[in-house]
Order: structure tokens, then C-alpha cells, then sequence
């Protein structure tokens, strides 16, 4: 297993690419995958039983589903950088012709990738489906998702969390990414949805809270308590607590990089707080 220090290395090289992906095409959302670059890389490098010998099906192994693709930038990088298709290829991201769309979809045949994401709050709805594919199989991995919270405006949620409940769905972890921002200001201020944690208690799943979404070892030990309660009979829904644009001083505090590419001086700032740790592509 690797320890926090490269999980904290494969992070930062995660940011670094992220920064470099959405400058060179002016275009796609850094503040969100800034956010999530702890979790996901947490998720590849330690937590997810998987093979990067990868099939659509994914037989016996645990899956993973990104609702809110457009944090596509920290999917495609995580990917990369743990097996699933060339590093050099991050540089396509965006461009005509390529695998690495601004919002992943499934018939350029990118590995790793298993549903088309980013028509917002659907993507629960798929991880459902394929955890009850799994029991149905006899199947015992887990199905991991990630959600914006702002994404939960979305109706589509709240079906899929009252049909998980109710089918006793209990072999996935669905966790929201708790920032309180989106793209035209805070969650509060757009639609206000009260104590997130009440609703999904309200549904019966169990919840729990990672207040620190960004700091590494406290994310390990949320996935693991997630994990300790998957089979019990209820889904499991982790809230976690992160800072979008985290590892980026300008860009922390504020939803303004929710969909904004920096420009050269300001990528040279970003770049500068982030030191590659595992060579850029």
C-alpha cells in the first residue's frame, strides 16, 4: 500500500495536470476537480479492488461511476496515472478526434471509462443498476459514485435514493462532494437544500461525514468506515467536505474557477504551488 506521502505526491502531480489539461484548450472545469483530486486519487491508489486490463462488465472487481463528469480533468488524470491508458495521451484532452472528451462518454472506448457523464444526476441511477447486477451475480465488490452537491438539485437523485433503500441496495457507496459552491455561486444561494445529511438519514442510508475531504488520511478512514458498513442492508452515502480549487491559493473560497481555465501568468502561479512529483506528460 502506498503511504500518505505518495498518495499526497500522486495527488499533487494530479493538480498539475489538471492546471495544464484546461489552460491548453482554454476550456473545462478546474475548480471541482481541484476539489476531488485527494479522493479520486485515494480511491485508484488505495481503496478500489480493480484491473486496468479493463472491460466494460467489471467482473469481480469494484467499480467506480462520476456523475458530475464534468470534473473530467481529475478522472482522466487519476486514470492515467494508475495504468488505465498512456499519461502522454492527457494531452489530447478536449481537442477534436480525441478519447479525453470535456465530459467522458463511452463509444471513443477510453479505459476506465463505463458510462457517458456530466447530463447531470444520472449517475447514481447507473451505480445502482450495477450493484444490483453485481448481486445478481453473486458479485461481493462495491460500487463507488461521486456527486456535486449541487448536483442533487437534480430529481433524479431522490428517486434513486428512495429506490436504493427501498431494494435494500446495501453494496454501494455514493459519495456527495460537499464544496457548497456551483457554478453560479454558492449551493445556498442557488437552491438552498437544507441538512443534506437528514434527507439521505430521511431515505434510510447511512451517512457519514469526512470533514476534512481533502486531507488524505482522513478520506482512508472514511472509505474505510463506509466500507465496514456496505452488507448490512442499507446503502451507504459518504459527505464529503472539500475546498474547491484546493492546492491553488486563487483559486480556493470562491466558485468563480468552476468552469474557467487560468490563463499563462496564472498558471505559472498554480504550477509554481504544485512541483510535479511524477514527471508532467
Amino acid at each position: 500500500m502506498p503511504t500518505t506521502q505518495q498518495l499526497q505526491d500522486f495527488t499533487q502531480q494530479v493538480r498539475r495536470d489538471i492546471l495544464r489539461m484546461v489552460h491548453k484548450v482554454n476550456s473545462g472545469h478546474p475548480g471541482g476537480s481541484l476539489g476531488c483530486a485527494e479522493f479520486i486519487t485515494c480511491l485508484y491508489q488505495e481503496v478500489m479492488e480493480y484491473s486496468t486490463d479493463f472491460t466494460m462488465d467489471g467482473k469481480n472487481e469494484d467499480l467506480f461511476f462520476l456523475s458530475n463528469g464534468h470534473i473530467s480533468p481529475v478522472f482522466y488524470s487519476v486514470l492515467a496515472h494508475s495504468g488505465f491508458f498512456p499519461v502522454e495521451e492527457l494531452s489530447t484532452f478536449r481537442l477534436l478526434n480525441s478519447r479525453l472528451q470535456g465530459h467522458p462518454t463511452t463509444h471513443e472506448g477510453l479505459p476506465g471509462i463505463r458510462i457517458a457523464s456530466g447530463s447531470l444526476g444520472q449517475g447514481m441511477s447507473n451505480g445502482i443498476g450495477a450493484a444490483q447486477a453485481k448481486k445478481l451475480n453473486g458479485d461481493d465488490k462495491i460500487v463507488y459514485t461521486l456527486h456535486g452537491d449541487g448536483e442533487l438539485q437534480e430529481g433524479q437523485n431522490w428517486e434513486a435514493i428512495m429506490y436504493a433503500s427501498a431494494k435494500k441496495v446495501d453494496n454501494i457507496i455514493c459519495t456527495i462532494d460537499l464544496n457548497e459552491k456551483q457554478i453560479d455561486g454558492t449551493t445556498d444561494e442557488v437552491l438552498a437544500m437544507g441538512s443534506i445529511r437528514a434527507k439521505f438519514e430521511a431515505f434510510d442510508w447511512d451517512v457519514i461525514d469526512v470533514e476534512k475531504g481533502n486531507d488524505i488520511d482522513a478520506i482512508l478512514a472514511g472509505l474505510s468506515e463506509a466500507k465496514s458498513l456496505t452488507g448490512k442492508g442499507k446503502p451507504v452515502c459518504i459527505l464529503l467536505h472539500t475546498e474547491m480549487g484546493n492546492g491553488v491559493d486563487f483559486m480556493m473560497h470562491t466558485h468563480a474557477w468552476h468552469g474557467k481555465a487560468p490563463n499563462d501568468d496564472q498558471l505559472e502561479n498554480a504550477l509554481a504551488q504544485n512541483p510535479a512529483t511524477l514527471g508532467d506528460y
